[in-house]
């Protein structure tokens, strides 16, 4: 996905005003990072987006069975603690967080950091891009994060105040305590 930083330093939106701006563009996606400039990214191409609606199935298919709380795909927005609004590829929130939330959040970009996110580089991403991004949702609460990188046949992890480990090809990946009983399966990735 080709992202561009549009720094509007003239204009500043409020969170009502850039919550109507992408809901009335839906064809592009929009993030905003913590000073405020927008970024907005291009779909992904096919291979992308297939492996991103696995990735994100798995993901619902254990929630199904555990029930321990909400999955989201990449069109959801989450309003980070630092003023960012992001969108993961795929995240998930205990349901205590969930149910926490007032009617009117819930309809919105949603007024925390994940518990848990996946992002899928795509070929058209860079790297460091999304570690920076993978890093600012440590920063803001994330307890485990995993950056996907299918072009270079590697994952990342991200943890609360650890180092990041990088894992070669691995055939899954487990939830660790933050997903118990989750292995997403990564075998038709690579």
């Amino acid at each position: 996905m080709t992202n561009f930083t549009l720094n509007l330093e003239s204009i500043e939106l409020t969170d009502e005003q850039f919550f109507q701006l992408c809901q009335n563009n839906r064809d592009l996606k929009f993030e905003r990072n913590s000073n405020g400039d927008l970024v907005i990214m291009s779909p992904t191409g096919g291979e992308t987006s297939n492996i991103n609606a696995g990735l994100t199935a798995q993901l619902w298919n254990w929630n199904a069975q555990t029930k321990l709380g909400k999955v989201f795909d990449s069109s959801g927005g989450f309003k980070l603690p630092n003023g960012a609004d992001r969108s993961p590829d795929a995240a998930w929130i205990t349901l205590e967080r969930w149910e926490s939330l007032t009617s009117e959040q819930r309809k919105k970009f949603i007024p925390l950091c994940p518990d848990f996110v996946i992002e899928l580089r795509s070929a058209s991403d860079r790297l460091k891009t999304l570690q920076d991004k993978m890093q600012e949702y440590i920063e803001n609460g994330l307890r485990l994060g995993w950056l996907i990188n299918f072009i270079d046949k590697s994952v990342e992890i991200y943890r609360q105040n650890q180092e990041v480990q990088v894992l070669e090809s691995p055939p899954t990946l487990s939830g660790e305590d933050v997903l118990p009983g989750f292995i997403l399966n990564l075998q038709e990735i690579w």
